[in-house]
């Protein structure tokens, strides 16, 4: 696979409605802030982490490893790997370890991907969360989610990226698959 210029930017990919931004150019900062009148003051947390699409041609199809988790509701659902930066950590070293972690296959960074960035409320603090999003080369490793320190990921796929937009479960995550599809698509 080879590694398509950053400059490079997919075209076309909208924001999301519901304070959820998604940024494909990662140069682009937003503190987008939903308003919340008459709401009770909560204190904000920031949380930043990383994670993407690990890839690897097979028979020239481009598979992505995938995990399932459960929701707060309880369902399972397929999304990228993806988890909170540790001590000093950039988000491209974050990226590769919770990859590896969460799937048990080893990455390369080929290039930034896109941030998502949102908001969420829990029962004591409001979260201002961004999540780096890359594409990475498979470089080894066996699929399987027994490396998982939190035990979040239930179950591990190889999914054919032009499958990932019927599979994921979020769509800013769908979005970021047909953007890793464009890049790999212009790398052939």
């Amino acid at each position: 696979m080879s590694s398509p210029a950053s400059s490079e930017r997919p075209s076309g990919v909208p924001s999301p409605p519901g304070g959820h931004a998604l940024r494909i150019d990662p140069s682009v900062t937003s503190t987008r802030h939903p308003s919340h009148s008459g709401a009770p003051s909560l204190p904000v947390v920031e949380e930043t982490s990383a994670g993407g699409l690990v890839v690897s041609e097979v028979h020239g199809v481009y598979l992505a490893a995938v995990i399932a988790r459960r929701n707060r509701a309880g369902r399972l659902e397929w999304c990228l790997p993806k988890g909170h930066l540790e001590g000093t950590e950039t988000p491209e070293q974050a990226a590769v370890r919770e990859i590896a972690e969460e799937t048990g296959i080893t990455g390369e960074v080929v290039r930034r991907l896109g941030v998502i960035d949102y908001w969420f409320t829990g029962d004591d603090r409001r979260v201002h969360k961004v999540v780096h999003h890359f594409l990475l080369g498979a470089v080894g490793g066996e699929l399987s989610v027994e490396g998982d320190p939190d035990s979040e990921a239930e179950d591990a796929a190889w999914v054919p990226v032009l499958d990932l937009p019927g599979r994921l479960a979020y769509p800013n995550e769908r979005r970021l698959a047909e953007a890793a599809h464009q890049v790999l698509a212009r790398s052939t």
